[in-house]
């Protein structure tokens, strides 16, 4: 199924988890461990991330091939411009149909280590739009997604600008906008309203991660597409006396904007799961009590 039909047939908000493909082979039961311990959440969908450059593209296909024959739930694959070029990127797709897998996630991706810039590791593929372009015209059949920046895209300063080049990928061909993970409410539903005044209609997906442990959360911040982390919950984490305190403080937090957002009714929310399972659970459990 199309996540498209899924989000535009649901009478209430629809949830979704992102798992990353293990790097040992011994990962890959823990992996599935987390995703029978959340199959009682009966997500909608989840999706399969690449590493940087394609890094993980081998594993990533197994993944979703093996969680697609094993599980039966719909599986999205993420597909990045970086290092990809239309023959190979063609072979993947057709890969996909062959296993009944047609939904992707179109990314420009990371820019792959030792690599001096971006532009040495492009091929066919500059930006995010090129690669939505080809799968609408030579895979019409596939859905996709594209992602969005709650707090402005790094490399896009004029928020003005991010939100036409946004509209350019819907109008090329994609079905919906899944966000990067944000910790303030405020900047998602900003975002949302910015979109609507550009003339994007499709729907608009938050992603939510919670912070697990003081140096997750510096991580998080480190990282070139990393969310702020408003005053208050900054404080909380710093004045947390151990990691299980700051996750208590992290899926507290997360619990609140997933209950906000469902207050406003939004049509899905996507979890960024780090191929774990507690979090999200206590999550859920937090909001049915």
């Amino acid at each position: 199924m199309l996540v498209k039909e899924i989000l535009n047939s649901a009478a209430k908000p629809v949830f979704s988890f992102e798992f990353f493909p293990p790097k040992k082979d011994e990962e890959w039961e823990t992996l599935f461990e987390t995703i029978a311990a959340l199959s009682p959440l009966h997500a909608s969908y989840v999706s399969v991330t690449y590493g940087a450059g394609g890094s993980t593209r081998s594993r990533t296909h197994n993944l979703v091939t093996k969680i697609q024959k094993e599980t039966g739930l719909t599986v999205v694959s993420h597909l990045t411009c970086i290092c990809s070029d239309q023959e190979e990127t063609g072979a993947i797709l057709r890969n996909y149909q062959e296993h009944g897998i047609n939904n992707v996630l179109a990314l420009r991706g990371d820019k792959p280590a030792g690599t001096t810039s971006m532009a040495d590791a492009i091929k066919d593929f500059p930006y995010a739009i090129d690669l939505v372009r080809f799968i609408k015209k030579e895979y019409p059949d596939f859905g996709i997604g594209v992602a969005g920046f709650p707090e402005g895209h790094p490399e896009t300063p004029n928020r003005m600008k991010e939100i036409e080049y946004l509209k350019e990928k819907v109008d090329a061909g994609a079905d919906y906008i899944v966000t990067q993970l944000f910790f303030d409410n405020h900047d998602y539903f900003d975002f949302v309203e910015r979109c609507a005044l550009g003339g994007i209609t499709v729907p608009i997906i938050p992603g939510i991660m919670p912070i697990t442990t003081r140096k997750g959360m510096i991580r998080m911040s480190e990282l070139a597409l990393g969310a702020r982390v408003p005053a208050a919950l900054l404080k909380k984490v710093l004045t947390a006396a151990n990691d299980d305190e700051v996750a208590s403080v992290g899926i507290e937090w997360a619990t609140n904007q997933v209950q906000e957002l469902i207050d406003h009714h939004i049509k899905g929310i996507h979890f960024y799961t780090l191929n774990m399972a507690d979090a999200t659970l206590k999550i859920f459990n937090n909001i049915h009590q």
